[in-house]
């Protein structure tokens, strides 16, 4: 325990003294406060207890106001240790899962990472608070557009948001030293894979012949794909006609 309380001390200082564009949306002091108190306890029950390491992570968790990515109605729910609705039959993901994905691809802050699944923008803040630059792609059009707005209001201008069909992914943008997708399809796209560099990691959610899911990394080599699945998970389904093309092959 008091390994963990030095480490999130340790965090907040860094987290608190490095605050700059993200804000909490012109909340009360006193609602900001008290906001900050359940992200801080969402960062050390809920994801630094269950190991997760990684200070860049852990620091990006605590920075990111969660409760700015669902409705108002929700805000109060926004830290709790599951997803949460945003519109339009999606999900904002569990805080642990965010952090958990983000970890396992260990980005680094010269990295250029693809995002597969916008959704409410939260994973592409988080990410952003890390690497160079994230591209990210939502194929339901009202929640790419609000993702977009809310994302250029907190102040992230490494954030670049594309409606559209991920399945293909970002080609003009490519290579990428990272692709993480928060969507299931019930295989790997052969073309998120071209866009890695040699080196490159994929996270991606896979629906498996009994019909869950599998959370599976993926590394690029010159020899082909290394493939390991790490977690079984539930995503919202890939959607979009890439996918069901893909399916039939």
């Amino acid at each position: 325990m008091k390994c963990t309380l030095v480490v999130m001390t340790a965090l907040l200082v860094t987290v608190v003294s490095g605050c700059s564009g993200v804000d909490g949306g012109n909340v009360p002091h006193d609602e900001m406060r008290k906001l900050q108190a359940q992200r801080e306890m969402m960062v050390e029950k809920q994801i630094m207890d269950r190991g997760v390491e990684n200070e860049s992570v852990l620091r990006a968790m605590l920075k990111v106001p969660r409760h700015m990515f669902v409705s108002s109605i929700l805000k109060w729910q926004a830290y709790d240790d599951s997803p949460l609705p945003i519109g339009n039959d999606q999900t904002i993901s569990q805080p642990y899962i965010v952090a958990f994905m983000t970890e396992q691809l260990d980005p680094g802050p010269g990295d250029r990472v693809l995002e597969i699944g916008t959704g409410s923008g939260y994973q592409a803040a988080v990410l952003a608070e890390i690497v160079k630059e994230v591209y990210t792609i939502e194929i339901v059009e009202p929640l790419g557009k609000r993702a977009a707005e809310l994302l250029k209001k907190l102040g992230y201008e490494n954030i670049f948001v594309r409606i559209g069909d991920g399945y293909q992914g970002w080609p003009e943008a490519a290579p990428f030293d990272a692709i993480l997708v928060t969507c299931a399809p019930d295989h790997i796209p052969e073309q998120l894979v071209k866009q890695l560099k040699f080196g490159g990691k994929l996270l991606i959610p896979v629906t498996n012949k009994a019909g869950g899911q599998d959370l599976v990394f993926v590394r690029k080599t010159a020899g082909g794909m290394i493939k390991e699945a790490v977690l079984p998970v539930r995503f919202d389904p890939m959607t979009g006609d890439g996918v069901k093309e893909g399916s039939k092959r």
